[in-house]
């Protein structure tokens, strides 16, 4: 027979306990310490492998930007210069045509390409009728002049016998009208006649100045009036014009006795000339003006023939670019710069002179930036790429 027994025992009087309880304090105190130190290295570890991913993804992000050539264009004094094209013509054309009444053609004297002087005949109409009436009017002048002659040997008889009583005064005053008449008569004859020496000397088809005898529209047998128009055209001095068509913007950079050179169509010959005058106004349907540019006499300088001209306007000082790095939309001019994290960014500017080296950008770069030279066009703001640096120039 079992028989149990209590007995009790106070907590603080039994060591026993007491070893048990500091155990399992130790005991919970090593298994947390090791959960702690277990996410601890679970962290690190997420931390590590986060971070390895990151490095690998931008890693690879950057093998997938788009490589683009940038340039640093600085600063450059750049000459400006403006291309045109445009007519070769006479800097002065003088028209010759009949001034008299005309007649037929007997003779042209002139063949295009030569050099005239002044007043030197061209060609030479018919008058024959015009003769006969000349000679006629002599005529008529020498029958005035005599009769004015025996009007005052009348008049100085009657005065010699007026003292004597044989003529009266009335009749004085009747020879002296007849003779002041008769002189008259002298002066009318020969006026006609000096209208007949104009008339005739009108025959002949002279030049008004001298120069290059550009057209010849008339020939032997022809009948030419003053309404036959234009039958001789010459360059005066053989001075010769380019009349470049320009549009207004480049119009207005330029001034009368800037230099030009220009090159006819057909030859790589150049000639230099000066722009002398520009177009007061523009032409509202082409917004073009003409710029005349003077040139001395050269055989190749053919009115109206095709030209070209650099003509230089000036110099500027900023930044130089090739054409292919100048954008354009709907908002204006604009490049893409390159910052210093590598992505591109769009920036306006304003162009100016263009040249064979390039285009000046005269708004919106110092020319310190990275701009982008090509396939600008592809990028998009705030993309990232790799630049790879050229040489400006």
């Amino acid at each position: 027979m079992n028989f149990e027994t209590s007995i009790p025992v106070e907590d603080s009087d039994n060591p026993l306990l007491d070893h048990g309880e500091e155990d399992r304090n130790s005991r919970r105190k090593l298994i947390i310490g090791a959960v702690i130190v277990l996410l601890v290295l679970i962290g690190i570890a997420v931390a590590i492998n986060r971070g390895g991913s990151g490095a690998a993804d931008a890693d690879k992000a950057k093998a997938q930007a788009p490589v683009v050539t940038v340039v640093t264009p600085g600063k450059t004094t750049i000459e400006g210069v403006i291309s045109a094209t445009g007519t070769l013509a006479a800097r002065r054309e003088l028209p010759v045509g009949v001034a008299g009444e005309g007649g037929q053609v007997v003779a042209v004297l002139v063949e295009p390409g030569q050099w005239v002087r002044a007043g030197q005949v061209l060609a030479v109409i018919d008058r024959s009728v015009q003769s006969a009436q000349r000679s006629s009017q002599s005529a008529q002048v020498d029958v005035a002049v005599a009769n004015a002659n025996l009007a005052q040997a009348n008049l100085d008889r009657a005065l010699k016998l007026v003292d004597k009583g044989f003529v009266s005064k009335a009749d004085i005053d009747r020879l002296t009208a007849n003779r002041d008449a008769a002189v008259a008569q002298v002066r009318v004859a020969r006026a006609q006649a000096g209208v007949l020496d104009a008339q005739l000397r009108r025959l002949n088809i002279v030049a008004p100045a001298a120069g290059l005898v550009l057209e010849r529209r008339i020939e032997p047998g022809q009948v030419v009036s003053a309404g036959s128009g234009v039958l001789f055209r010459l360059a005066k001095g053989g001075e010769m014009e380019l009349r470049a068509q320009l549009g207004e913007v480049d119009l207005a950079r330029l001034a009368p006795g800037v230099t030009a050179d220009v090159v006819p169509v057909g030859t790589e010959k150049g000639f230099t000339g000066q722009v002398w005058q520009l177009s007061p106004v523009i032409d509202p349907t082409s917004r073009q003006g003409t710029a005349r540019i003077a040139l001395a006499y050269a055989p190749e300088l053919r009115p109206g023939g095709f030209a070209t001209a650099t003509i230089r306007s000036g110099t500027v000082v900023a930044p130089m670019l090739p054409e292919s790095a100048i954008l354009s939309d709907n908002q204006g001019n604009y490049v893409y710069i390159i910052d210093k994290d590598n992505k591109a960014r769009r920036r306006p500017v304003k162009t100016g002179l263009v040249t064979e080296s390039g285009i000046a950008v005269i708004e919106g770069l110092d020319g310190s930036e990275r701009v982008v030279l090509r396939a600008g066009g592809f990028l998009q703001p705030d993309q990232t790429v790799q630049p790879k640096l050229v040489k400006a120039g």
